[in-house]
């Protein structure tokens, strides 16, 4: 098979990939919070292929690559990453044909590790000592320049990760909300990479351009308010060891923090009072909101994701008890229901994206 052949059918194979990710639910999220009636609305993105948001992002920067020609069939990917992005790249880059080569801190879920194995794709384990997360990009960096055919996604710096949420995530809150005669007031998501809460925020301010966009981080390591890597926390996959390039905070409201211990509890309050398994990020995500919803009033529209399942985090501090602390919001909180919002249709979606994303 030529070159060109294989080039065009890893677009082909990408196109048929945009069926399985995006598009997922929203979630009306019903909830007591000190006795007071409130709702969240929360996109639920275990829908997405590998069971969480960041294949969008990963597939959205494997299109434009294709495109732009930077990567070429049976290059590898090698790329730094907590989790989540690694399974990404894993299950996409086998899926187009490529081999894969996920540089990881050696401090991450036995869940993430083996998942990431069972898709085909290498690990490197990335000590503290060797720079954490720090020294995965360096040592991702370092195979580029010594072997040829290796494509870096480069997931913190590359502008396609924020598109790729502005294209397809900010479109479907925006919309799936509209449906239900709602639009949103505030929107708050955890930064990792940064792409969810960049992408997302630009497409609802042009919608609405008094919305209010808070980034969130942990309380344990605000990274983002230091403005540096500072302390550790429990919740995987974000506040990593610096401020991403594509965040721009200037573009933001506040930063929202949240204690890990929290966001434990909450993520343990979705599965066990509304039998949703949520990883510990969604329990964050979930806190955050209702901190803006109390700042806002009770009846404000506030959204965020539910980044992905609790199926990464079996062996780690979600399965376990833990201590409630003063200052937690989840002891007052009762869960007492959700109702999904409808997907977009094929048509509506052409209206964000004529080049047809769905």
């Amino acid at each position: 098979m030529t070159a060109t052949c294989m080039a065009e059918l890893a677009t082909n194979r990408c196109r048929g990939l945009t069926r399985l990710i995006g598009n997922t639910p929203m979630l009306a999220i019903e909830l007591t919070y000190r006795g007071e009636p409130r709702v969240i609305y929360a996109k639920f993105e275990q829908f997405n292929l590998t069971g969480s948001i960041k294949d969008r992002m990963a597939l959205h920067i494997l299109q434009h690559a294709y495109a732009e020609g930077k990567i070429d069939p049976g290059d590898t990917i090698a790329e730094a990453t907590s989790g989540n992005t690694g399974i990404s790249f894993a299950a996409l880059g086998r899926a187009l044909g490529h081999p894969v080569t996920i540089f990881m801190p050696d401090w991450m879920s036995r869940e993430r590790v083996e998942l990431i194995h069972s898709l085909g794709a290498r690990i490197v384990p990335v000590a503290r000592d060797q720079g954490g997360f720090l020294g995965g990009i360096r040592l991702a960096e370092e195979m580029a320049a010594g072997q040829d055919h290796v494509f870096l996604p480069h997931q913190f710096s590359n502008e396609a990760n924020a598109q790729a949420h502005e294209q397809t995530t900010g479109p479907e809150i925006w919309w799936q909300l509209h449906s239900s005669g709602l639009a949103p007031d505030g929107f708050v998501a955890g930064v990792g990479t940064g792409g969810t809460i960049m992408g997302v925020g630009r497409f609802l301010r042009r919608q609405s351009p008094s919305i209010r966009l808070h980034p969130l981080e942990p309380a344990e390591s605000p990274t983002l308010s230091a403005g540096h890597k500072l302390g550790r926390h429990r919740i995987q996959g974000i506040s990593d060891e610096f401020i991403p390039p594509i965040v721009d905070l200037q573009e933001l409201d506040s930063v929202v923090s949240v204690h890990d211990g929290d966001a434990i509890l909450m993520a343990q309050k979705l599965a066990s009072q509304l039998g949703l398994g949520a990883g510990i990020s969604s329990g964050a995500n979930l806190v955050g909101s209702l901190k803006i919803q109390n700042e806002m009033g009770g009846d404000a529209v506030v959204a965020t994701v539910l980044p992905d399942s609790n199926k990464k985090y079996l062996s780690t501090d979600l399965l376990r008890d833990e201590p409630v602390e003063d200052g937690y919001l989840t002891p007052d909180v009762e869960l007492t229901g959700f109702h999904p919002i409808k997907r977009m249709c094929a048509t509506c979606s052409e209206l964000f994206d004529p080049a047809g994303w769905l």
